[in-house]
């Protein structure tokens, strides 16, 4: 950009560095209108632009980097911003006021903002170089670990702060044994005390790993080939490992300012004054890991890189704002534990108190610093953090009950009593975004907010790391209902009932048509109409899943219930984005004989499908055309075969590994326990897809713990973990139930799929179910374990009703030429493929004829055609 002559130039503002921090402070010079007048030039180090740091680790459970970008390009774009990837700035020339990036670039500025972040530090033991080396820390750390695992068996992180524990389980993930190396004495040793530390230890060696703590790395031991093949420990043993990760805690990245001539701490930090200006130079601002907060602080957390970024912004704007410190509470989900901590969670404060609840059993431990006139001075919670969001915004006040009511589970005690209503208006909600309870309730009131995704637009709670959220919609709902807005919580606009009250209704008067259901309980002006596309796949999922029992079809395309299913179902086959269908038939426990394997090549190739070995342990065929699916369903059926569900809100898979009949490690038969079940549960509709695992050793190579029920085996028999989630919001499972026999954990998955079915909302994975139901996995051990409800004989028949009029779907229909008659693409003309679907070749190194739908009159020269 180049000012016109005679006028006055454009104000440039610099800023190096590119990451959450970085973005926060664009964010802010647009909302105070900077960006209008000033010129913004963003100097990047990495090759992508800003993405989440803290949900890292969700890579390696399928979010996808462009997923973890937190960079709208039509922000930058309209902003005039301009963004230089992978060039970052490698001088400052202060008395000339300019900046030169490594391409050679130079930027005079008339502002500069270093949100340079921070390092890895990295032990200076011998070998740290070595091949199988590695750090934790961007995108790129990510892949090259992922890359290298893939020839390796063992792994060992360096550090059991956050990171490490991240770190450790994504080697897990990845199908390695997994050491941490922590040199205190407890994981975690700046988040929790030694009680919370034993708790989490507990629950993370249950998981598999193995920890080593009180112990230094003494060398990184090589072979010839110079790549990693042990680790030395300073308590005189020896770990053999073939990949290590360091993550030993990070340093601030100053460097660029020494050079600079900038003051910086003694222990590293660009020194900074409350302004965010550095002490040395007014023009240049420091923010994020890299600054050295006027407290004396280099803040590690995001929130306070926030603020700091806010502040810098309205000082450049000539408004008033200052960075005074900030809270330093965290809450994590580490390999599916939940660990928080507020306030004084250490009890540093003269005369405090300390309100302590532990079980031992559960892995659970919650710590309340209490000072002597009752004030909540701050705490610690590993394993249950469900009242972090209201503990952590009562801190500094008297509770309104007892402390020791505080630490009780969930749904225990007077606890239940206390909600965020109770907190004043001036508790911090959202302390990522520093919002408060009063500047939520005001979203509201003020500004006509009346959802939660409406409310998070207009104040940013919600927006950072999501601890908030359900906080934030327990104050939303209330907030309405104080204003007199009824708070609808119905399925849609023709039931004002919510899913788990329809199927109440459905199981109690044993209604098994939807239509019924509509005109006898719907809304009065949705009585005798059509339904909607919420409720009738939500309804005909309730049928489906109690269709013995209340005495419907099972079969899903019977009479009423074809008009109630989505795409999917109509077909009985996965919809693609080419126009095309899949085909999946079901490989229980992924065990498969030469002679099955044989006709599914033999018809992939027949119909020219392209083929494809899923996760889940099945084989997927792609490219089916609709009047296609019944002829390769005879032949599939004809070999044994029956349908995957990989189309139904169902279940998918029960995977497994090879299990104690093949691997020297395994305790168990998993094969034919993964079989047992997927043949049990097969066909079972529910809220949203179900997905299983079993491993037979602790290694657990079938990946259970991201199940929505997964089993790994011990000496002892079965343990049972609920509410995995590997999807793009992973969530680890939580362990329900351990060293069960056969029959029991039979039993106890019965009754958790049933209940499960009954209370979840409409497309709400058993992950989402799990942290939302009141009381938690407490409460569905409660129910499912104990028959707290005395329900558990009646969840247990339902299954039995399932399990014995399980039929499967493409046998029928292949028998049924009524039900075949909707496999056509003209009604006129049954044989005839639709007229502007051709078929053109695709990743020829793979399969030369593999067609790909493409749309025209007609068909592309060269293209295939069956």
């Amino acid at each position: 950009m180049s000012a016109t002559p005679g006028a006055t130039p454009t104000p440039t503002i610099v800023l190096v560095g590119h990451g959450m921090v970085g973005q926060r402070f664009l964010e802010s010079l647009a909302e105070r209108g900077l960006t209008a007048n000033h010129r913004v030039v963003v100097l990047c180090e990495e090759p992508r632009p800003a993405y989440d740091r803290v949900h890292l680790t969700s890579y390696f459970s399928g979010t996808s980097p462009e997923e973890l970008s937190m960079t709208d390009m039509e922000f930058i774009k309209d902003n005039g911003i301009e963004l230089h990837l992978g060039d970052p700035a490698e001088t400052i020339d202060r008395e000339a006021k300019t900046v030169t990036a490594r391409s050679g670039l130079v930027v005079a500025y008339d502002y500069l903002v270093l949100a340079t972040g921070s390092y890895p530090f990295v032990p200076p033991v011998p070998n740290k170089d070595a091949a199988g080396c590695f750090v934790y820390r961007t995108i790129e750390d990510l892949l090259a670990i992922e890359e290298y695992a893939k020839t390796r068996t063992t792994g060992a992180v360096v550090g059991g702060g956050l990171l490490g524990l991240e770190a450790a389980g994504a080697l897990k993930g990845l199908g390695l044994d997994s050491h941490i190396v922590e040199f205190a004495p407890r994981l975690m040793p700046v988040q929790v005390d030694e009680g919370g530390g034993a708790a989490l230890l507990r629950t993370i060696e249950g998981m598999g790993l193995t920890v080593h703590t009180g112990v230094g790395t003494q060398e990184i031991v090589v072979g010839e080939d110079g790549a990693v093949t042990g680790m030395k420990l300073s308590d005189g043993s020896e770990l053999s490992v073939d990949l290590v990760v360091f993550s030993a805690g990070v340093r601030p990245r100053d460097q660029l300012a020494r050079e600079s001539g900038l003051a910086v701490g003694e222990r590293g930090g660009i020194s900074v004054d409350e302004q965010c200006r550095t002490v040395t130079d007014p023009s240049v601002f420091a923010i994020g890991e890299c600054a050295l907060a006027a407290d004396g602080r280099v803040y590690g957390l995001v929130a306070p890189g926030y603020e700091q970024a806010k502040t810098a912004a309205a000082t450049i704007a000539a408004d008033e704002a200052s960075f005074t410190g900030a809270d330093l509470s965290t809450k994590l989900k580490l390999l599916g534990v939940d660990v928080a901590s507020f306030g004084d969670a250490h009890g540093a404060a003269e005369d405090s108190l300390d309100v302590v609840y532990s079980d031992s059993r559960s892995g659970l431990y919650k710590k309340l610093v209490i000072a002597s006139d009752g004030t909540l001075l701050g705490g610690i919670l590993v394993g249950d953090a469900e009242a972090y969001g209201t503990l952590r915004a009562l801190t500094g006040t008297v509770p309104p009950i007892a402390p020791e009511s505080l630490v009780l589970p969930a749904g225990a005690g007077e606890s239940a009593q206390l909600g965020p209503t109770a907190l004043p208006d001036e508790a911090i909600i959202c302390s990522c975004h520093n919002v408060t309870k009063g500047q939520i309730r005001g979203a509201v009131t003020d500004h006509q907010c009346t959802s939660v995704p409406e409310v998070k637009k207009c104040t940013k709670a919600g927006t950072g790391c999501g601890s908030c959220i359900k906080v934030l919609g327990q104050l939303v709902d209330a907030e309405l209902e104080a204003s007199g807005v009824e708070v609808d919580k119905g399925l849609c606009g023709d039931f004002s009932q919510t899913r788990e009250e329809l199927y109440e209704i459905v199981l109690a008067l044993r209604i098994n048509s939807y239509q019924e259901l509509l005109d006898r309980y719907g809304r009065e002006e949705a009585r005798g109409g059509d339904g909607c596309e919420i409720c009738k796949p939500a309804v005909g999922s309730i049928i489906a899943s109690l269709a013995p029992t209340i005495g419907a079809s099972g079969y899903v395309l019977d009479g009423e219930q074809a008009a109630l299913q989505d795409s999917n179902d109509h077909f009985l086959a996965n919809l693609q984005k080419n126009g095309s269908y899949s085909v999946v038939p079901r490989i229980a426990g992924g065990e498969i004989t030469p002679e099955k394997l044989i006709v599914i090549g033999e018809i992939a190739r027949d119909f020219g499908l392209y083929t494809k070995i899923t996760g889940g342990q099945r084989i997927d065929m792609f490219g089916a055309r609709v009047e296609q699916l019944p002829l390769i369903w005879t032949r599939l059926v004809d070999a044994g075969f029956e349908s995957g569900h990989a189309y139904g809100k169902a279940l998918r898979t029960v995977k497994s590994c090879v299990g104690e009949t093949w691997c020297r490690y395994g305790q168990q038969d998993s094969v034919r326990m993964a079989i047992d079940l997927e043949l049990r549960y097969r066909g079972l509709r529910s809220p949203h897809k179900l997905k299983s695992a079993v491993s037979g050793c602790a290694r657990e190579c079938a990946e259970a713990q991201s199940k929505d029920f997964g089993i790994i085996a011990t000496s002892n028999g079965w343990n049972l973990y609920v509410g995995g989630n590997g999807g793009a919001t992973p969530r680890h499972a939580d362990l329900l139930a351990q060293d069960l026999t056969d029959e029991e954990l039979i039993r106890l998955i019965d009754r958790f799929l049933m209940f499960y079915i009954r209370t979840a909302d409409r497309l709400e994975r058993t992950s989402t179910w799990l942290d939302r139901i009141p009381g938690g996995l407490d409460h569905v051990r409660d129910v499912v374990v104990e028959d707290s409800l005395g329900i558990c004989e009646e969840l247990e028949s339902l299954m039995a009703d399932h399990v014995a009029n399980y039929r499967d779907e493409w046998a029928e229909t292949i028998q049924d030429p009524e039900k075949l008659a909707r496999f056509v693409s003209f009604v006129n003309a049954p044989d005839t493929p639709d007229p502007v679907v051709g078929f053109v070749p695709e990743r020829d190194q793979i399969k030369p004829d593999l067609p790909l739908l493409t749309i025209g009159h007609r068909p592309l020269e060269g293209s295939a055609q069956r």
